[in-house]
């Protein structure tokens, strides 16, 4: 289901996708001040038509909680995608790809933010996220994705 929402343009499944991550207990989520889903770089938001990661953090409940944060995060650079990759080779790839956009410049210290991504796999993606939203300030960065891939490839 993830890989056709994600790989097929099956946008439609985001809905359900959404809800079944909002199912997740929100007692230790629902106080953070952010919720940021993981970027795309422009290239591939075109080729695939919308950011995966972004539907579903805009599907979660946020009634008087967190503030979604579309563009708090920018990916500098284009990365190959992490599919096929070890663990090594996927954090090579996404090395220095995320910069805090220059909006939020100054704006983190202290914050708590929720990452939201479809998949985890080795960790590389959201630890690379996580790593410079901590130096812009962030004091708290956890992670929410809708599926755990086993064996550190997908």
């Amino acid at each position: 289901m993830v890989r056709g929402f994600k790989y097929q343009r099956r946008y439609w499944l985001g809905e359900g996708l959404s809800r079944l991550l909002g199912a997740a207990p929100r007692s230790w989520w629902a106080t953070a001040d952010l919720i940021a889903p993981v970027p795309l770089h422009p290239r591939r938001l075109v080729t695939r038509g919308f950011n995966q990661a972004l539907v579903l953090a805009g599907g979660l409940p946020r009634s008087q909680g967190p503030e979604l944060a579309p563009r708090l995060l920018n990916r500098k650079r284009y990365t190959r995608p992490q599919v096929g990759l070890d663990p090594g080779a996927r954090r090579r790839n996404v090395e220095g790809a995320f910069a805090v956009a220059p909006a939020w410049q100054g704006r983190l210290q202290g914050a708590w933010v929720l990452l939201v991504d479809d998949v985890f796999t080795t960790g590389a993606t959201v630890n690379e996220c996580a790593k410079v939203l901590k130096q812009a300030g962030a004091e708290r960065v956890e992670v929410l994705t809708l599926v755990r891939a086993a064996g550190g490839k997908s």
